[in-house]
This record gives structure tokens, sequence and C-alpha cells, in this order.
């Protein structure tokens, strides 16, 4: 059990943010948060149900944040650069060809989480089927990604002791690179 400065334990402060920083994290980050979670729930450290609902709504009230900037900001600057970009043409052909299954799928596909409900938010889709397809998705994403989490709990904790935490670092490193790439080739 580590403990800091004061005495306050790293455990203890997983069980009174673990699950705000999940919330948080379901909705800017996404997998790897909420993967984390269900690690943590798989050790005890909190609540299973407390995480599927923290990924659920986090990355529900996360996406239809995005998707009312993208309705009520469709002049914005920030808006209208992504809108210039040949990927966002092509997100929002297929948006208009098939608006729920894409509503629906896009929070699977790693780098268009973020410009995706924005995207929708442009779009002529009604905010009703996007809350109601939007709730769907996000509760079964967040029930899937938490349940790896905990299913393979046991798993990663034992990879971690193998490798190392500064192996696994330097792992989180290059996947965020990776992803940083991935994300700038996208946008191009």
């Amino acid at each position: 059990m580590a403990t800091g400065r004061r005495g306050v334990t790293i455990e203890a402060l997983v069980a009174r943010y673990g699950l705000a920083a999940i919330f948080l994290g379901a909705g800017l980050e996404g997998e790897t948060a909420v993967v984390t979670g269900g690690v943590l729930a798989h050790r005890g450290l909190i609540p299973l149900a407390g995480v599927v609902v923290a990924a659920i709504l986090g990355s529900f009230v996360a996406d239809q944040g995005f998707f009312l900037f993208g309705r009520h900001y469709r002049e914005h600057r920030f808006v209208r650069r992504i809108r210039q970009k040949p990927a966002f043409a092509r997100a929002l052909d297929w948006l208009e060809r098939y608006p729920r299954g894409f509503i629906f799928g896009y929070r699977f596909v790693y780098g268009i989480r973020t410009v995706s409900p924005i995207a929708i938010g442009v779009s002529r889709v009604g905010a009703t089927t996007f809350v109601a397809v939007n709730a769907l998705a996000a509760a079964i994403w967040g029930s899937l990604f938490t349940g790896i989490g905990y299913v393979f709990g046991q798993g990663l904790e034992t990879l971690v002791g193998r490798v190392g935490i500064g192996h696994l670092l330097i792992g989180a490193a290059v996947v965020v690179v990776a992803g940083a790439i991935g994300w700038r080739v996208f946008r191009a």
C-alpha cells in the first residue's frame, strides 16, 4: 500500500476520485480510462457498477456537448476549420446516408470520436435522434470497455508485474504518439 507525504494512500485517492476521473476520462480520452476503471474495479478499489455508470455518463455527456457545440456554433472558426477537412466531408456523407449507424458506431472507431459529434451537430440529423442513439451507444460502449478491463484485469495485472512499470509507461508513450500521428493523418 503506497502512501504519500501526509499518509494518504493511493488506494484512498482512487476510491475518492476514481469515479470522477473515469467520468472525465470517458468523455475526453475514451477507452483507456474506462478499461483502467474496469481493472480498478477488478482489484476492488472502486465499485464495478460505479465504473459502468461513470463511463456511460461521461461518454454520453461529452458527446452531447460536442454535438451541441457543432449545432450552435457552426460558424465558429474551430468548426469551420474541421469542416474544411476531406475526412469531415466523408464522415458527413456516411452520416447523411446512415445516420443511426454512424451515430452508434463512431465511438468505436479510434481517432474520430471528438470530431464526429461535432459533424453530427452540423448535419441535418435531429437532436432527438442523436440523444436516443447516443444514449444507447454510450450504454453499450461504457459497459463493454469496463467489462474488458474487469474481465482481463488479472491478466493485465500479471502483465504489468512481468513487464514492469517502466516498460508499461514506454508502451503507453508509444501508443500516445501513434494515436497523435493517426489523428494528424485523419485530419489531413
